[in-house]
């Protein structure tokens, strides 16, 4: 059984995951937002919210704890971890998403994309997800040390 020490412990570690789950999921939105047209930024926001906040916010969930583990590899391991990671996590998010709303947001087949490997995923990002999971470690990190701070100003103190 958990003393109160150990269960305060456990519950500042998962509100600190679910402070950064909203940051990332935020900050994955902004992101699918920037360099589009107003009216294509709101008919993606529109369309897309509900979507992209969980499946950024997942990040707190699944990168930070794999970042814990394998940040002593050297960066072509990490990179090729990011990569694998990254393609698998986008191409079961397309697949659910497909299988409950009855499409995906994303077709790479459909859109005729030179290296789809299926409607979900493609060869040619597996670059651009081991670029991300390289840049998201020092964000990992400085996240980790803000979330007092915003935990703080959430809570009024």
């Amino acid at each position: 059984m958990l003393d109160k020490e150990d269960a305060n412990r456990w519950m500042r570690y998962y509100w600190g995951m679910w402070i950064r789950f909203i940051l990332y999921g935020l900050g994955g939105n902004i992101y699918q937002l920037s360099g589009k047209s107003a009216p294509t930024r709101l008919a993606i926001a529109r369309n897309n919210l509900f979507i992209d906040v969980p499946m950024y916010g997942s990040i707190a969930i699944f990168y930070e704890p794999v970042h814990n583990f394998v940040r002593d590899f050297p960066w072509l391991v990490r990179a090729l971890i990011w990569a694998i990671g990254f393609t698998a996590v986008k191409g079961l998010t397309g697949w659910i998403i497909a299988q409950t709303t009855g499409r995906c947001p994303w077709n790479y087949v459909a859109a005729e994309k030179r290296f789809a490997i299926n409607p979900y995923i493609r060869w040619d990002f597996f670059i651009v997800w081991a670029i991300v999971g390289l840049a998201l470690e020092p964000v990992h990190d400085l996240l980790v040390r803000l979330t007092p701070l915003v935990e703080m100003v959430l809570r009024g103190t």
